[in-house]
């Protein structure tokens, strides 16, 4: 069983700085380890949490760095490309294992089958489809089309379903295997950029160019509320490990922490981004949360920030 790491030692502002460009991909690694990164150079970084030192270069990939994705049990490690490729390596040593070539251009979005097996990537402009796949032989398993540029899909932690959002406003739920489609959810007024399932597979929230994020059951589609707090468009979300809160950031440089239970602002971290937030990774022990603007990367206690957001 692989050990959680506990990160009482991280001392803040704490700021990742191993990247010579902007960076678009975030993933704490779940045994809570490593955090592997990347972005407009070309390469995927990982590094340790705890001292921002760096630990692993990746190179390969013809293009930027737009999505990352551990394996479940932090042995692997999907990164995907603009130039359409998606490469699977070996955590421990860099190695690479399998590339994938069956998206025509920019992956945008990768996550893994919740036994290890499997990896959806989703293809943005240019190629507009969800392809679920075997992780170490590259083989096809099915091709998911009908939406128009694919910003984001992840697959249930619990069940063999996929959220695929993307430009043309929806969220479509469908079986992983067979491609059925079991619910459409059409709430949002505009292209939909981040979509996260809840720890139990239940709920789903998403968000995206109208600047809310929309909290909503998994099995009817029926909308819980709407986080109106963001000034500008969201561009990614995170669940927390424990299911109590969600975080979201964007365009406004702010990063936003909320309750699950009701809606309500619990935390908000307004002083160390100046650009855009592109990504967002919490720690497996729910205590640290990374964003990336730029081509730095910050790790924050956002537990510290409550009660300071509460007093204004």
């Amino acid at each position: 069983m692989s050990t959680v790491i506990h990160h009482n030692t991280v001392r803040e502002p704490a700021t990742y700085t191993g990247h010579t460009d902007n960076v678009f991909a975030l993933a704490w690694s779940p045994d809570g380890m490593r955090v592997a990164s990347g972005g407009r150079d070309n390469t995927v970084q990982v590094w340790d949490p705890a001292t921002c030192q760096h630990l692993l270069t990746f190179r390969g990939h013809p293009g930027c760095i737009l999505a990352i994705a551990w394996s479940p049990d932090s042995r692997y490690l999907a990164s995907g490309c603009t130039g359409g490729f998606v490469h699977v390596w070996e955590a421990e040593t860099g190695n690479l294992l399998t590339t994938y070539r069956g998206h025509k251009r920019f992956v945008r979005s990768l996550s893994w089958s919740p036994d290890g097996t499997m990896i959806a990537s989703g293809g943005d402009f240019g190629d507009n489809s969800v392809q679920v796949w075997y992780a170490f032989d590259g083989q096809t398993i099915h091709t998911h089309t009908g939406q128009d540029r694919i910003f984001a899909a992840p697959w249930s932690p619990q069940a063999p379903y996929i959220a695929s959002g993307s430009f043309d406003e929806v969220v479509q739920i469908w079986h992983a295997y067979s491609g059925e489609q079991l619910l459409e959810y059409s709430e949002h007024n505009g292209p939909i950029y981040a979509v996260c399932w809840s720890p139990d597979g239940k709920s789903l929230a998403s968000a995206g160019y109208d600047r809310h994020a929309r909290l909503w059951d998994a099995r009817s589609g029926q909308t819980r509320y709407i986080y109106r707090e963001h000034t500008h468009i969201i561009k990614t979300l995170a669940w927390s490990p424990d299911g109590r809160y969600i975080c979201s950031g964007g365009n406004d440089t702010h990063l936003h922490v909320w309750s699950v239970q009701n809606g309500q602002s619990k935390a908000l971290l307004t002083n160390q981004h100046t650009h855009w937030i592109r990504a967002i990774a919490w720690s497996p022990d729910n205590k640290i949360i990374a964003s990336a603007s730029q081509k730095n990367i910050h790790l924050w206690s956002w537990q510290k920030s409550i009660k300071k957001h509460t007093e204004h």
